[in-house]
This record gives structure tokens, C-alpha cells and sequence, in this order.
């Protein structure tokens, strides 16, 4: 959701010279396999809901393991998802792959004490995220931009059932 309203951000360089903002929404997601990483990929996201997105990400994962992936379910992602919070790690730096613009590097929920504009205390989960931009694409402002409409969009899950 946050990509279709940032499409500067699902940019590609793709031989270095020139750049393409991409139609389609592929989010590659990295999946940690015997004897490496490989991102396969969820085509066309944006058009697709949070259950079918589960399920052929399921689909996916399970393919990868197996190696059954084909070259295009591995080499068409258009932007990058890198989540080591599903370890414990709360932040990291990702490794923009080679002709994306961006990649976002996903940390672990932690309850978080937090005041309220009140100066009131309450425990919350807190998660952070940074994305690594390759800055002849996507500039800080686009990311900031991006990232704010992204903290929405996760903030009030609701959104991503209708």
C-alpha cells in the first residue's frame, strides 16, 4: 500500500545508467535456505489482499526450501523485504540487492514504554524499520515520505483486510 502511493521508491537501475519506475508492486522477501539467502518473489502485491498474499507466500517459502523456485519467482522483485525480527533482532542494516532502489530491513516487536501527548505512560510494541535507498534513485525526502505512510499502514492493520 505504501508502495503504490511512494512509486518513486519501487524504482530500478537496472544497468547503472538508467532508471524505471515500475508498473508492477514484486516484493521480494529474503528466506534463509541450506547454504544461503534467496528472495522470492510476491508478485504484483498491491493488487492481491492479505490472504491471498499469506497463502502465496506460503506457497513460496515452500518452494524455496525445496529449490523448486523458478528464475522469475526469485529475479523480478521491484523492491526488497528483510526481516530478522522474526529472530529476535531489533535492528539491522540490509544490503541493497544489485538494480533495486530500495530495501527495508524489518526488526523484532518489543513492548515499549511510551508516553501519550499527555505525558501519560503506557507499554506498547514498538518495531523499527530502515531502508537502505540507493540515492541516485530515491532521495531521503521520497524514504521519509514512504516510511511515514508505511508506520500508517502497519499502525492500523485493519486497513490491510479491506
Amino acid at each position: 500500500m505504501a508502495l503504490a502511493q511512494h512509486p518513486v521508491v519501487n524504482a530500478s537501475c537496472r544497468d547503472g545508467k538508467s532508471f524505471t519506475y515500475n508498473s508492477n508492486i514484486n516484493i521480494a522477501v529474503a528466506v534463509a535456505i541450506d547454504g544461503g539467502l534467496i528472495t522470492p518473489v510476491l508478485q504484483d502485491a498491491d493488487k492481491l489482499d492479505i490472504y491471498l498474499l499469506s497463502q502465496n507466500w506460503k506457497d513460496l517459502v515452500k518452494k524455496a526450501r525445496a529449490k523448486q523456485l523458478q528464475p522469475n519467482e526469485y529475479s523480478s522483485g521491484t523492491f526488497t523485504l528483510s526481516n530478522l525480527g522474526m529472530f529476535g533482532v531489533d535492528r539491522f542494516d540490509a544490503i541493497l540487492p544489485p538494480g533495486q532502489g530500495a530495501i527495508m530491513a524489518v526488526g523484532a516487536s518489543k513492548p515499549t514504554v511510551v508516553a501519550d501527548k499527555d505525558g501519560f505512560f503506557s507499554v506498547k510494541s514498538k518495531m523499527l524499520v530502515n531502508v537502505t535507498a540507493d540515492h541516485r534513485i530515491v532521495y531521503g525526502a521520497d524514504l521519509a515520505a514512504f516510511l511515514q505512510t508505511f508506520a500508517k499502514v502497519i499502525e492500523d492493520p485493519e486497513s490491510l483486510t479491506l
